[in-house]
Order: structure tokens, then C-alpha cells, then sequence
């Protein structure tokens, strides 16, 4: 999912094959799983916590999922499919939007829609292009990894901000087929960018392929597109995730790269973060090569991010841009013996989270740790009290961290519905209790960080 894989999800220390949607395989050692390990909310400090509701997209689950800070499931909407479309929000009084359907060998969906509380659909978006789906040329919205709404930017809570769905522009990442010789003789996935008015009908659109120069692409690395173009819908660029800046400091001291309608993306494949200005030109960008200035240098090389954006007015930090740097294995290049291909020739196996001054580039804070690690999907989300909220997504962890790197709250996601029965989040939100307010406000009970040297198998030498 908003990595390149079809099956993921592994507890840390433990390494699995990922199936890239590229149809490249990563191959990580394989180690023997504990037969027991701890599920739910782990660690919760209500006093340092961000308290309210936590949504859950899990890959291989076929619904929305809603927890309180104990990780009891208190809401669930049916229906939909995060596994091909991205991340599930829940707006103002209790309203779900997701992804739904599957289009077979492609990694995304058929549409998004909106349920209320109740599971009625209430609004619906799949007119982006007519695919061929079993033998029956149908319209798609062709939606993957992202979408956004004017009035809700980051796709977040933060203060003032009430997000409706209707009558609002929105933002889709969606894919297209088409040919494009400059990066490769096949039929090509590309990244199409589009807006709808508030009526719905797209007024703008943006196209991946038609900026592989802005982008960053030397000779090389066109090199090794094509020597890995050798099947038709290739997905060269895989943007996971895009974002309209919204009010920011950066524009109302003068700064128009940074214009509240201007998109920020992030290419997974590439290990590139850049903004689309509204004549479609990049105007800001990092990467693929952070050896390529200073400034860069001192970030260190971000390799497969995921869910760059900036953080919305009224949190801490915001104007500053916030990504997951998830580590693992990407980028295009020349070939060397770790890779043959040219294909990912970036590689780490640890993942930080990253915040970012964008005009200076300096790092204003980061969180890192020992055993941190998703080599896929992932995100991070500001939250009021300066905490910030981390999905570690391969591994099934979401927790909340101080700005010093306590954690304060910890919830380890259980055995998913499908792919196997693994675990793997896509992302995770947290939002105020009030959002939903069908639900009453729930209990919230501590939970005291649990000591591993007590744990023993009764019967064994302790």
C-alpha cells in the first residue's frame, strides 16, 4: 500500500518478503516469530497523551476502524478497501471517507465515498477514466494512497479547523495509462494530480511524466527505468502521497513557492519531496540525490518517505514540513553488486521522522530509536499538545511521542482480516472526541509501560 507492497506487516526484529506493486521483490532475512506478543494499548499516560479517538486504516481489513486511548474499538464502518486507496478520515459528526473497490493487478481503487454513522453512503467520487474491469469498461476514480479537502489541508485536526466534505474542492492522486518515450517504450503508471471544484466536476490536473526533467532525473537513472520497464503499467514514480500546504507562514511573509494552494508530493520510488505550483512547474524540491548540496547533506539521504506535509496552522511547528523517512530500499541509479538493476540503490534498515524548516532546510526535530523501523507505508501527524503521533506501519505500531521522545501512548495492532492475517497500518489519525459525537466520551483507564524481564513461560526457569 503507500509503500510499493501488496503484503506487509511484520513485528519488529522480524524481516519479510515485501512484494513491491513495481513487481520487484525486496528480500529481508527471515526469523522465527514469538508466539505471543502484547496487542492493544501497551503504554498510556493520560495526563501527557493527546487524548480522543484514534482511526485505523489496516491493510487487509475491509472497514474503517475507530479505537479509544484503551484500543477498544468503538466504531467500525464496513465497505471499504484502505488496502487500495489510501488512508480513511472521519470528518465532523461522524463521518467516514475511504477508498472502496479493487482494480486487479493495479494498486488502487474503483472510488472514494463517504458514509455517515449510520454506513449510508453519502457522497461518492469515481470519475476520474473508464478501465476495462472483467471484460466490462466501467469508470474508475482510479484513486491511490492520498486525497485532501481544501478546508481540511493535512488531513488533520487542528484548532478552528471543521472539514466538510460537500461543496468543498478536493484533491485526489489518482493513476494513468499512458506512453512517454523520455522515460520508457512501454505503457507507463504515471501519478495524475486532480481538483474538483465544489461541484465535483476537475478543474485542474497534473501529471507526473511531463516533469521527469524537474524533477531530478539524470541519465542514469532514465537508465534504469528502462532497464526495469519491461512490463506495461510500470509504476516509475509511485507518489504516495499528496497535499495541498495550506495557510502557512512561509506564504503570508512574502514566500509565493510556498502558496496555500500549491501541492506538495512524495515520490517513494525516487526519494523525492517536491511542490507543484498552480502552473503545474516544481517549485520547491529535495532529493533523489541529498548528496547534491549542503543543506541536503546535513538532512541525510531520505530514502521511500512517506506522507510529507506541511504542518497546519495553530499545532506546534507549524509552516514546517513533517515526513516519515521510512529507510529501506529505494531509488534509481547506476548499478552496483548490492543492485544489479539501478533499482533501489539507496538502502538502510532503520527509519526516523523527520521535521523540516523548508527554507532553510534545517532539521528542527526529529525522532529516531533503536528496533524503529517500517520499510513501507507509514506517516506522522502533529497533535495540539506538540506531541506527535507515529504510525510505524509494517509492524502494526502506532504511538504517540513527546517532543523530547517519551512515549506516552502505545498500541500494537492485532492479526488483520486478510492478507494472511498480518498486521500492517497504513496510517493512523488521531481526532477529538467531539468529532463523533454519536459516541459517548469513553473511560480512560492508565496503562503503565510493561516490564519485559517479568514476562516468562510458567513452568521455565525464571
Amino acid at each position: 500500500m503507500g509503500g510499493n507492497d501488496m503484503k506487509q506487516g511484520f513485528l519488529r526484529h522480524i524481516a519479510a518478503l515485501a512484494i513491491a506493486a513495481t513487481g520487484l521483490a525486496l528480500a529481508a532475512p527471515m526469523a522465527a516469530a514469538p508466539t505471543v506478543y502484547p496487542t492493544g494499548t501497551t503504554i498510556y499516560d493520560p495526563d501527557k497523551a493527546q487524548n480522543g479517538y484514534t482511526v485505523l486504516s489496516i491493510l487487509g481489513t475491509p472497514a474503517v476502524i475507530v479505537i479509544d486511548m484503551n484500543g477498544r474499538v468503538v466504531k467500525r464502518w464496513d465497505g471499504f478497501n484502505v488496502s487500495s486507496g489510501g488512508p480513511a478520515r472521519i470528518l465532523p459528526g461522524g463521518i467516514a471517507v475511504a477508498p472502496t473497490g479493487v482494480f486487479p493487478r493495479h494498486q488502487e481503487s474503483l472510488a472514494l465515498i463517504a458514509h455517515d454513522f449510520d454506513g449510508q453512503e453519502v457522497w461518492r467520487w469515481d470519475r476520474s477514466e473508464r478501465i476495462m474491469l472483467e471484460d466490462e469498461e466501467v469508470w474508475s476514480g482510479r484513486q491511490h494512497h492520498d486525497w485532501q479537502l481544501a478546508n481540511f489541508p493535512a488531513g488533520y485536526y487542528s484548532p478552528g479547523t471543521t472539514p466538510t466534505l460537500t461543496g468543498t474542492r478536493k484533491l485526489l492522486l489518482t493513476h494513468t495509462s499512458l506512453s512517454n518515450e523520455a522515460i520508457a517504450d512501454i505503457v507507463l503508471e504515471d501519478d495524475r494530480i486532480i481538483e474538483l471544484d465544489a461541484e465535483d466536476n476537475i478543474v485542474w490536473d497534473w501529471r507526473a511524466s511531463d516533469h521527469v526533467d524537474e524533477l531530478g532525473f539524470t541519465v542514469a537513472m532514465r537508465n534504469a527505468i528502462r532497464r526495469l520497464g519491461t512490463r506495461d503499467a510500470f509504476d516509475w514514480f509511485h507518489v504516495n502521497s499528496a497535499t495541498w500546504l495550506g495557510p502557512n507562514r512561509w506564504y503570508d511573509a512574502g514566500d509565493e513557492r510556498f502558496h496555500p494552494d500549491n501541492v506538495i508530493i512524495s515520490s517513494r520510488q525516487a526519494n523525492v519531496i517536491a511542490i507543484i505550483g498552480r502552473d503545474g512547474s516544481i517549485v520547491w524540491r529535495i532529493g533523489p540525490d541529498f548528496s547534491a548540496s549542503l543543506a541536503e547533506q546535513a538532512i541525510g539521504q531520505i530514502i521511500g518517505q512517506h506522507h510529507a506535509h506541511f504542518i497546519p496552522k495553530g499545532l506546534p511547528g507549524a509552516g514546517n514540513l513533517l515526513v516519515f523517512d521510512n529507510g529501506g530500499s529505494a531509488g534509481y541509479g547506476d548499478p552496483t553488486a548490492v543492485s544489479p538493476t539501478g533499482n533501489a540503490v539507496m538502502q538502510r534498515p532503520t527509519s526516523r521522522v523527520l521535521e523540516i524548516d523548508p527554507v532553510t532546510l534545517e532539521v528542527v526535530w526529529t525522532y529516531a530509536g533503536a528496533n524503529f523501523y517500517s520499510f513501507n507505508i507509514s506517516g506522522a501527524q502533529r497533535l495540539q499538545n506538540g506531541n506527535t503521533l507515529i504510525t510505524e506501519g509494517a509492524p502494526g505500531r502506532v504511538f504517540e511521542v513527546t517532543s523530547e521522545g517519551d512515549i506516552v501512548w502505545e498500541y500494537m495492532n492485532g492479526p488483520s482480516e486478510g492478507y494472511g492475517g498480518l498486521n500492517a497500518v497504513y496510517r493512523a489519525y488521531r481526532l477529538p472526541y467531539d468529532w463523533i459525537p454519536q459516541l459517548d466520551r469513553p473511560e480512560e483507564v492508565a496503562i503503565a509501560r510493561p516490564e519485559p524481564g517479568s514476562f516468562h513461560v510458567p513452568g521455565t526457569v525464571q
